[in-house]
């Protein structure tokens, strides 16, 4: 069970830790199909709460609890907590994958925190120089993924193109795209734009073995131009940011303006939209690169985002995303390998 365990962060997110265990009594009873029930989820945090929180919702009382006395704030310094607070939820949920008693972690809390502590606590998978946050979307009808979403904000080219690279193996070995198309965004699609890192990356990418289709822009992530896209965790984190909220506002607008006309039926003829862009829909972010399946989700996470979250858990686990992700970089998918230095 250890391998195929699911260890929660359960007071980690604005909404911590209610929205957790309603998240985990939904899975249980939408996901059983998948194989989700109460005995592959290990709640950590604190236990006098989570068992009268449980008590108040008729929860499963066969839930697994590990006690964690500390808690990482969202406004705390992710390396600063991490040294102070050696008992907090999110060490504690890693600490449960690097023992054996769980293969995957998902937390709504602070995202240094958590990048930190599972590359520290996991280790990166043999030949990955940084992890990075990816997140799939279905904004075409076609799946596309993002890498990297903000786990690592001043990459060097070779990260990149190898975000490039595992991000194709995600997207061919899990996700059946059989030729993934990769695309690195940039300010033009014309070769020699962007900045010397860009343009250092785009060499790297093109010398590989990937389909790799030159530089994108941001309008071509709606256009079904590419499979993956490629990014630094800064520009990555303001667009994802930036997509969710504008698709918020712009449908909260639609939504208005078609009642103040008497269209009344307006929200509910856009809710196959909103599902498309609605980030508790995909309910969190895996961090490629690192050896443990870590799930990372907004802050401001509800219930269906941490159910959702777990279903992605258990995907990329019964998928063995790290298994298909090690054994493609040893394999010719990988870009060149360039050796790394003291700042790699």
């Amino acid at each position: 069970m250890g391998s195929s365990r699911i260890a929660l962060d359960v007071m980690g997110g604005d909404h911590a830790p209610e929205a957790f265990l309603r998240g985990a009594l939904d899975a249980c009873r939408t996901l059983a199909d998948r194989g989700v029930s109460a005995d592959r989820l290990l709640m950590v945090g604190d236990q006098p709460r989570i068992e009268a929180l449980l008590e108040e919702l008729g929860g499963d009382h066969d839930f697994e609890i590990e006690h964690a006395s500390q808690v990482i704030e969202m406004d705390e310094s992710p390396g600063r907590a991490l040294r102070a607070k050696k008992d907090s939820s999110i060490s504690k949920a890693i600490r449960a994958v690097r023992e054996g008693r769980a293969g995957s972690v998902v937390s709504m809390g602070n995202t240094g925190a958590c990048v930190g502590a599972a590359t520290l606590m996991l280790g990166t998978l043999p030949g990955v120089h940084r992890p990075g946050i990816s997140i799939t979307l279905e904004l075409t009808g076609s799946p596309v993924t993002l890498l990297d979403m903000g786990a690592n904000v001043a990459p060097k080219a070779r990260h990149l193109a190898q975000y490039g690279a595992m991000a194709s193996i995600y997207m061919r070995d899990c996700l059946g795209v059989k030729t993934p198309r990769v695309g690195l965004l940039n300010i033009g699609e014309e070769r020699g734009k962007g900045t010397p890192l860009l343009q250092e990356a785009f060499e790297l990418l093109e010398a590989g073995d990937l389909a790799f289709i030159g530089n994108v822009e941001g309008s071509d992530i709606f256009r079904n131009v590419c499979d993956v896209v490629v990014t630094d965790g800064l520009t990555g984190n303001v667009i994802l940011k930036l997509l969710e909220q504008f698709a918020h506002f712009l449908l909260t607008k639609v939504t208005t303006e078609l009642k103040s006309h008497g269209t009344e039926w307006g929200a509910e003829s856009l809710a196959n939209v909103q599902r498309v862009i609605d980030y508790s829909t995909y309910g969190g972010a895996l961090l490629l690169g690192v050896n443990g399946v870590v799930i990372i989700g907004h802050g401001r996470s509800d219930s269906n985002a941490v159910a959702n979250a777990i279903g992605l858990a258990c995907r990329a686990l019964d998928f063995h995303v790290n298994e298909h992700i090690e054994q493609g970089l040893a394999a010719s998918i990988s870009p060149p390998v360039v050796a790394p230095d003291a700042t790699s």
